[in-house]
């Protein structure tokens, strides 16, 4: 008698068949990074309004964090747009981001853009010049530090001039206004403040898309091994031993 003939591979259930299904992974990495980006909105947001770096009408502040409703959205869809993106840009030019994949990385480039933001409405300067120039520093420190990559490095400047722009003219049309401003109608600095966010999305996209990757490859693994046991079972035949 064969012992393993009537074993066969396990099937997958419907949990591990929704959580390895490309389209529900992506929504659900992208819910993630739209909820990541909504909540730094709010705390960095607040942040600036306080300091009176930001200036919104007052028919505008509607909710308990000072802030206008519309900024926390826009900054959740931008986040998860941007960490969406990163991965797939990756993917497209066959250059697979491998400089500290990990959590705790991530978690200090977090850290380190809380506190370049934090800086930007805090830290006093002789001059805007100074904090620009000092902030353009830190913000291409985190890239050096926690990316490295090309792709990065260009997508935050295209990215961070996109969203300067579109400053440009919400503040040209009146939405809200900034403190004595230096670049137009904003802070000079904060097109570093948009790199430095991007990179940092960018970053938590990529390592979200790794766990995923990661869960895939080790599913696989299981499957080969499953279906090497069946073979064997199947075409090698037990041996009694007397």
């Amino acid at each position: 008698l064969r012992s393993g003939s009537s074993q066969t591979a396990p099937s997958r259930g419907p949990y591990i068949a929704v959580i390895t299904n490309r389209s529900t992974t992506l929504v659900i990495r992208g819910f993630m990074l739209f909820s990541i980006g909504v909540f730094l909105a709010l705390v960095l947001n607040l942040l600036q309004v306080q300091r009176n770096v930001t200036l919104f009408p007052p028919d505008v502040i509607s909710s308990i964090f000072s802030s206008a409703w519309w900024v926390p959205p826009c900054c959740g869809t931008a986040s998860a747009i941007i960490g969406l993106l990163y991965p797939c840009i990756d993917c497209r030019l066959g250059e697979p981001h491998k400089f500290k994949r990990e959590w705790s990385s991530v978690m200090r480039c977090v850290a380190v853009f809380v506190g370049i933001n934090h800086a930007s409405a805090k830290v006093d300067f002789a001059n805007n010049v100074q904090l620009s120039l000092t902030l353009a520093a830190l913000s291409i420190g985190l890239w050096w530090t926690f990316d490295r990559s090309r792709s990065g490095f260009g997508l935050g400047v295209v990215i961070a001039l996109l969203a300067t722009l579109s400053t440009q003219l919400l503040v040209y049309n009146g939405v809200f206004q900034y403190t004595s401003p230096d670049f137009l109608y904003i802070r000079s600095w904060l097109p570093c403040i948009f790199f430095a966010g991007v990179i940092t999305m960018g970053n938590i996209g990529r390592q979200l898309a790794l766990v995923r990757k990661l869960y895939n490859a080790e599913l696989k693994c299981h499957r080969f091994i499953n279906v090497l046991h069946t073979c064997m079972y199947t075409f090698i035949p037990t041996r009694a031993f007397y």
